[in-house]
């Protein structure tokens, strides 16, 4: 079996993840990296890497042709802004089969148009964070100023007081406004099966955080929150593995920040804690029985440290 990464970029955990998932179902499987960029550290350390076009409809034709010509069975796209490419065209995909393991377009749309998130969980009576295009919307003293698109942390203003906030909204595209919620900052991994139904969920706290990503997370068993974020997810509507960012604030109150319909940055402490995600879904999509695997979360906390290491060639 050959497992394709795209946008593999320096994600090596995820590599090394996806290897040990895939080996579960076949000895002799392989990983391909696949990146737009020529040189990328993905390059060093999967089985194989491909410089693949860009993730655009036009290239649709090119991409399939390619993975035929490398023997490809699983895409596993890793970047939000590809999600809905891979989504839009899964079923092009599949007719020559290549399975791709992405959630469904609506649950990716409203994993990228954080307004339209917080709209979701507002019709819903979830406990989504306030957000809206007006500041004037949001009743607070302090703000979190960041695109309404994409990735949550890309130029994010946090902790603005009104003026500050609207002074940053004028330098981002598409800004929306939210209040700061100050608190505990968590992370909740998931997998959904192809019926959007919940098999498991592990909570980890980001206890330090760079540039968005987690570089020192530990697992917590939060239960209280439980039945919200099934309703949240299934209501979703997505599959497979997908991230949840959360604050707890003061009152032990969950309040929901985003979501990303993908595998996250650290979401390998997950598998570590018992949620097999990645082995599930290419599990799933051979046509296995997955409710007949059990999910045992660890029942003790366990903490992950990322950090960068030297490898020579």
């Amino acid at each position: 079996m050959r497992l394709m990464i795209s946008s593999a970029s320096a994600k090596i955990p995820l590599l090394s993840a996806a290897k040990s998932a895939l080996l579960k179902l076949d000895p002799n499987g392989s990983i391909l990296a696949a990146d737009r960029d020529s040189n990328v550290v993905s390059k060093f350390l999967a089985d194989e890497f491909w410089q693949m076009p860009s993730t655009s409809d036009d290239n649709v034709e090119k991409i399939i042709n390619g993975c035929l010509d490398r023997n490809i069975d699983f895409v596993l796209p890793s970047r939000d802004a590809e999600l809905l490419f891979w989504a839009r065209h899964k079923n092009a995909f599949h007719q020559k089969n290549i399975h791709i393991l992405v959630a469904p377009i609506a649950g990716i749309e409203l994993c990228l148009d954080k307004l339209a998130f917080a709209r979701f969980g507002k019709e819903k009576a979830l406990p989504i964070i306030a957000t809206s295009e007006n500041i004037s919307d949001i009743y607070a003293d302090y703000f979190v100023v960041k695109e309404r698109y994409g990735a949550g942390s890309k130029a994010i203003g946090l902790g603005l007081d009104k003026s500050s906030a609207l002074k940053h909204a004028a330098t981002l595209q598409s800004p929306i406004f939210q209040p700061l919620i100050r608190g505990k900052e968590v992370s909740i991994d998931a997998w959904l099966d192809k019926n959007a139904k919940l098999k498991g969920h592990i909570y980890r706290y980001r206890e330090k955080v760079q540039h968005g990503e987690s570089q020192i997370s530990t697992t917590a068993i939060l239960s209280q929150y439980d039945a919200l974020i099934r309703q949240l997810l299934e209501g979703m509507q997505l599959t497979g593995p997908v991230v949840l960012q959360a604050m707890i604030d003061t009152d032990n109150k969950l309040w929901v920040i985003e979501c990303n319909g993908r595998f996250g940055g650290a979401s390998t402490l997950g598998i570590k804690a018992g949620l097999d995600s990645l082995y599930w879904s290419l599990t799933e999509t051979l046509g296995r029985n997955i409710s007949a695997i059990p999910f045992n979360p660890l029942a003790r906390p366990l903490t992950q440290i990322r950090y960068a290491q030297d490898i020579y060639l």
